[in-house]
């Protein structure tokens, strides 16, 4: 069973499950899990191989839609539930492939497509570090600037960092996510469709979700809509936070 962090009681609505993207894990959401949590139990996962999840050689999306399906079934049967980027291909494939566990979908920033821009880069520069020895995440910050300019996303790749005694260690399972990156990017074949209502929100400033692919989408998901956060990328939920979770409860609640 994935790590699940579980905040709020349960009621009279299902749950709401929320699940990370490429890289991330539940801690990431902690706040706006929280905000969400006021009438109802939200619970946020560690994928696969992210977080204090299992790792496995399988990392392809039918696989970590059976584990927030064995989620969702343990905490009831039915669930709303919001996927960001890759959380968000894997909660598509549960709608496609167990319609059953999902009544309400979000998307967040990403399609049901392929996409040509890989995370390669950033998983060879996590790998390239010498762990030992490592004490302090300054210094794996010191090492990783020789691959990634941008300080938010090192800071970002450390939260993925694990220190003890015993020494240091990435929570990420670095080997299988660099296997399974063509699986990643693409997306699978599937029938479908998920007839439930269906939310692709995607940041203003962001080309996860263009106009062009709103036809296709449709026709797995008849019932999607479409709304931007103006002046958001793609980390829309950690750039926009209030306009993020406002966007969440007026599509929970309509």
């Amino acid at each position: 069973m994935l790590n699940t962090i579980i905040v709020g009681e349960t009621g009279d609505l299902p749950p709401l499950l929320i699940v990370h993207g490429l890289f991330g894990s539940a801690r990431n959401w902690g706040v706006l899990q929280k905000r969400l949590a006021v009438e109802r139990q939200v619970l946020a996962v560690d994928l696969r191989n992210h977080g204090d999840s299992f790792h496995h050689g399988d990392n392809s999306y039918p696989a970590l839609a059976d584990d927030l399906a064995d989620v969702i079934t343990a905490h009831g049967g039915v669930a709303d539930v919001i996927g960001h980027s890759m959380g968000g291909k894997a909660a598509m494939v549960l709608a496609l492939t167990r319609p059953e566990l999902v009544r309400r979908l979000l998307v967040a920033d990403i399609a049901p497509v392929a996409y040509p821009h890989t995370q390669m880069h950033n998983l060879d520069a996590m790998r390239s570090v010498d762990l030992s020895g490592v004490t302090r995440r300054a210094e794996v910050d010191k090492q990783l600037q020789a691959h990634v300019d941008e300080a938010p996303l090192r800071a970002f790749f450390l939260q993925s960092l694990a220190l003890s005694p015993e020494g240091a260690r990435w929570k990420l399972n670095l080997d299988a996510l660099a296997d399974a990156m063509p699986d990643i990017l693409g997306f699978p074949t599937l029938e479908g469709p998920f007839d439930g209502p269906t939310l692709f929100l995607h940041g203003g400033l962001s080309d996860y979700v263009l106009p062009s692919q709103h036809d296709a989408i449709r026709v797995q998901f008849p019932n999607a809509g479409f709304e931007a956060i103006n002046g958001a990328g793609h980390w829309l939920h950690a750039e926009k936070p209030r306009e993020f979770q406002s966007a969440v409860e007026a599509f929970l609640n309509s």
